[in-house]
């Protein structure tokens, strides 16, 4: 039998705090809420533990406090069956994120990064050898660009197929896109990079975007499903149609579904129509990593 590809991810890890109300707060009100949940969060845990509920051979680096949180998450990866031998400690808390989300599933997110923020240049040139034995690394932006671009670079120039998911969205360094085998915005990153023109339709976009030196593009595009872009070439991948509790984690599912797609060998639209699946069952629940999907789960 063939060994699974491997997928690395390199991102952050956050200790996630969700309050479920009626409406979102707006500046200065008190909301009385409902649900509460607290759990294991941040968009490279999310991707890694998605990855490997799908089925992959997963091996995260994150950079977690020396903390109880940190220890917590640490746990829980190991019991995902996430490989977490190159995890990195820091004085720095574990990263919290505080959620809120409303009766429609729509959520607003404040984030403290705490040892997320503590990634060095040295921290990713020590993992030289673990990236160029990956064969897709896949990467967000909660911890420092400088580190985001380094383990781009190492990557491309070993072969292996580097995926971006560009959240948050902020100013990247040129280079870093033509480093990137897939970018995976959603559209209000795309607009960010693609230069902030409205009357850009979305593929004119895309467009932009791909003369950075991006050849394959994903836009998320929530219930509207996504658009796919490979060397020029586009389809549109419909939404599942399903009743949204909570959108946390939907990208990050996405990203992660993706990845696991590609990785057992499907197309581009392909892996994006099996991602789309899975973040249909993702809003069905509340929470970052607690709703992530199983494979067993996805039809």
């Amino acid at each position: 039998m063939c060994a699974k590809p491997k997928i690395l991810v390199i991102g952050s890890s956050n200790t996630d705090m969700t309050v479920v109300s009626d409406h979102l707060p707006a500046s200065g009100e008190t909301v009385m809420g409902g649900v509460f949940c607290m759990g294991p969060g941040g968009k490279g845990a999310n991707q890694a533990v998605c990855a490997s509920r799908l089925g992959a051979d997963v091996t995260f680096v994150c950079k977690v406090g020396n903390d109880l949180f940190g220890d917590n998450a640490l746990d829980g990866y190991k019991a995902e069956g996430v490989d977490v031998s190159h995890v990195l400690r820091s004085e720095k808390p574990t990263g919290s994120a505080l959620i809120l989300v409303d009766k429609k599933g729509e959520n607003v997110i404040s984030v403290a990064p705490g040892a997320n923020s503590d990634f060095t240049l040295e921290d990713i040139d020590r993992l030289e050898d673990v990236i160029k034995g990956a064969d897709y690394l896949l990467l967000q932006l909660e911890i420092p660009i400088p580190c985001v671009a380094r383990a781009a670079e190492i990557a491309h120039a070993a072969g292996v197929f580097v995926i971006l998911n560009p959240a948050p969205a902020c100013a990247l360094p040129p280079q870093l896109f033509k480093n990137v085998s897939l970018l995976i915005p959603n559209r209000t990153e795309l607009e960010i990079f693609s230069g902030k023109d409205p009357s850009l339709s979305l593929s004119e976009a895309v467009a932009e975007v791909m003369k950075k030196g991006v050849d394959n593009v994903i836009v998320t595009l929530g219930a509207d499903g996504a658009l796919v872009c490979s060397h020029g070439s586009f389809s549109s991948v419909p939404a599942c149609k399903v009743v949204a509790v909570d959108t946390t984690a939907a990208g990050d599912t996405f990203c992660g579904g993706v990845c696991v797609g590609l990785s057992e060998g499907l197309s581009l639209e392909e892996a994006a129509r099996f991602a789309t699946k899975a973040s249909a069952l993702t809003v069905q629940k509340v929470g970052a990593q607690n709703s992530l999907p199983f494979r067993n789960e996805i039809i």
